[in-house]
């Protein structure tokens, strides 16, 4: 089903949840604010916390938040959460990579995961759960997001079938993260349209700042 929109299957309903893992070690250089975990949204609530309640709600197992720079800060926000861990990736500055491996080898295999970088303030407990529901056994199932062209590109979040995790972990690499696997594998990897949830956006710039607050405003 690469490319197209996969539909629920219900063998699913009875399958272990998946694990969350969210990518919060950057430093947020290009924004000039400091790590985008922490910024704080119209909402009240820190990217790295509404993040952690889109997994939780959407219906991760748990959470596990990789942090690097002003890690103990990021940390700091969620202190006392409950099914909330923290790992520290030492290696951070070595790009996206180095967090992705770090979290997939702290959760270990046999589970599915559900990964998404911190800075995706458009990302909901609607469209994590439409994720789950869409997965199926060795598959990658992947939120896409239409273009102006109309067509569906590839984002996040990503679910890593258990089957995936280790080689996911080895391949992750620079600033691409699983990127290589996803582009040689694209026969396993499912999209799912999420285009009516989140345009699939990111958090760069100052200039994508204003996204902190559509983000908010759109699920009033």
């Amino acid at each position: 089903m690469s490319g197209e929109s996969a539909t629920a299957r219900p063998d699913r309903c009875t399958a272990p949840r998946p694990r969350g893992l969210i990518l919060a070690a950057g430093a947020g250089r290009r924004l000039g604010r400091g790590p985008k975990a922490v910024l704080v949204r119209e909402d009240g609530l820190t990217l790295v916390e509404s993040m952690v309640l889109a997994l939780l709600d959407g219906g991760s197992r748990d959470v596990t938040v990789v942090t690097g720079a002003r890690g103990a800060e990021v940390a700091r926000v969620l202190d006392g959460r409950d099914l909330v861990s923290i790992v520290d990736n030492p290696g951070w500055s070595s790009g996206m990579g180095s967090s992705l491996r770090c979290g997939l080898q702290t959760i270990g295999p046999g589970r599915d995961v559900i990964v998404t970088p911190v800075d995706r303030p458009g990302i909901s407990a609607e469209e994590v759960a439409r994720l789950i529901a869409a997965h199926h056994p060795g598959a990658i199932t992947a939120a896409g997001h239409r273009d102006p062209n109309g067509s569906l590109r590839r984002g996040h979040p990503v679910l890593f079938d258990e089957s995936w995790t280790s080689q996911a972990a080895a391949a992750a690499h620079g600033d691409v993260g699983a990127r290589d696997l996803l582009e040689t594998h694209r026969a396993v990897v499912d999209l799912v349209d999420c285009t009516d949830l989140d345009d699939g956006t990111d958090i760069d710039e100052p200039e994508d700042l204003p996204r902190l607050r559509a983000a908010v405003r759109s699920r009033r």
